[in-house]
């Protein structure tokens, strides 16, 4: 029991969080960038709404094309609403360019070009400029645009929005080493929304790297009631039983990463740890 609990400590356990338990970072951001869209306009501007739709759309089947429209709409745009959504318009393209230091650039421009009246719109569009500096392996610009984030969602009044961005805060601060504070950052994202299961399964992540295993459990076991077939939180909940001795638990955990995602990385590294606990 031991030597293996000690094998999953070596592996999970470090000064910092890897990309393999705290999301990896260009899907992330490429994720995010989706969600954070037209969506998020104001319901008046139709037109212009519409024409971000377009956009969101064409830069996923052409992101060349998607960045040759924004920078024409740019041109021809009468309101400062338009503006900013062709600045948002041209940073998802970049996205999916692999121009993370251009998309960030574009989302900061768009975040400053909004009218007021729209904090919900500049906090999204602030997180993904967040999450474009930390696909550059820039955290404390990342922390510093979150942190912008986080601020915006308040005024808006958002609890469900200030939970997500408060968790990209969290994870930019982890990966500065300022785990005090991320910890702080988490524990708000779950006040805000406790329906947040990403913000429980990175609550856990973070606690059982600081050997808080008592929290970790408390905190996986409510990531697994909110989101029971994300292969994520079985794995953590696996990791953070066999770390807390307790292999039969650890073992069924892991097994069930395999019964929900059996093709996933999630699934390779359950299997490489339950071949760790054979006897």
């Amino acid at each position: 029991m031991i030597a293996s609990a000690l094998a999953l400590l070596l592996m999970q356990v470090g000064p910092a969080p890897t990309s393999t338990t705290f999301p990896d970072i260009p899907d992330e951001t490429r994720e995010r960038a989706r969600q954070t869209n037209a969506e998020n306009a104001p319901a008046t501007a139709h037109a212009a709404s519409g024409k971000l739709a377009e956009c969101v759309t064409m830069a996923a089947e052409d992101a060349e094309a998607a960045s040759d429209m924004a920078q024409k709409w740019r041109e021809t745009a009468e309101t400062q609403l338009e503006l900013a959504q062709s600045a948002h318009c041209l940073g998802l393209a970049l996205v999916r360019l692999d121009d993370f230091e251009g998309a960030q650039q574009a989302f900061d421009l768009a975040a400053g070009e909004v009218p007021d009246g729209a904090p919900a719109y500049q906090a999204r569009l602030s997180a993904m400029s967040g999450n474009a500096a930390m696909a550059q392996g820039k955290p404390a610009i990342g922390e510093l645009a979150f942190g912008r984030a986080v601020s915006y969602a308040a005024d808006a009044g958002d609890t469900v929005l200030s939970a997500s961005v408060s968790v990209d805060r969290a994870r930019a601060l982890v990966a500065l080493g300022r785990n005090d504070e991320a910890v702080k950052a988490l524990a708000e994202a779950r006040t805000s929304d406790p329906a947040n299961a990403r913000a429980w399964l990175l609550s856990a992540t973070l606690s059982r790297r600081l050997e808080r295993l008592g929290e970790a459990q408390e905190q996986i076991a409510q990531a697994a009631t909110l989101a029971p077939q994300d292969p994520a939180v079985g794995l953590e909940a696996g990791v953070i039983a066999a770390l807390s001795g307790r292999e039969e638990e650890a073992r069924r955990s892991f097994d069930s990463v395999l019964l929900v995602a059996p093709e996933s990385d999630e699934a390779t590294r359950a299997r490489a740890y339950l071949e760790q606990l054979k006897p």
